[in-house]
């Protein structure tokens, strides 16, 4: 898990690699103009889901987990947004099948810690990294950048 501001982005890059393209495209975008709605950037291996929605209770959050795709995640409009975060290796009770379609499977453990986010800010999980989103009060906008590993 990565987490900190879109100004330092470039600090987490490769010479030429998909999750530096991911960064570059979020630092660059106007991200407050922009829809609900999924936007193609690099076809399959890099693509933006944008997002409105009310947050949720701690106890109502799942973990989920992603094989194929690193999640980058920013909250472009609402107070804070809190995620939960556990190591994939300890999560040990699945709640379903793995959808290899959406490339997603949840968990009913709990997360080991959690963090905020403020608008301008973005945190990166990988697919060692288990997550609980949209954790907090209020409503939200938000961006997930799908970067495949």
């Amino acid at each position: 898990m990565i987490l900190d501001s879109l100004r330092n982005w470039a600090f987490y890059c490769g010479a030429d690699s998909r999750l530096k393209r991911a960064l570059e495209y979020l630092a660059a975008a106007d991200l407050n103009t922009l829809e609900p709605g999924r936007y193609e950037i690099e076809g399959a291996e890099i693509f933006m889901k944008v997002t409105e929605g009310e947050l949720k209770r701690e106890e109502e959050a799942s973990l989920e987990v992603h094989d194929k795709y690193i999640d980058v995640q920013v909250l472009i409009a609402g107070e804070v947004e809190t995620m939960g975060w556990r190591e994939r290796r300890e999560c040990r009770v699945p709640r379903g099948p793995f959808d290899a379609e959406e490339d997603i499977r949840f968990f009913a453990d709990r997360p080991q810690l959690f963090v905020g986010i403020r608008p301008g800010q973005f945190v990166v999980f990988g697919p060692e990294d288990a997550h609980a989103p949209m954790i907090g009060r209020g409503r939200i906008k938000k961006a997930v950048v799908k970067v495949m590993k």
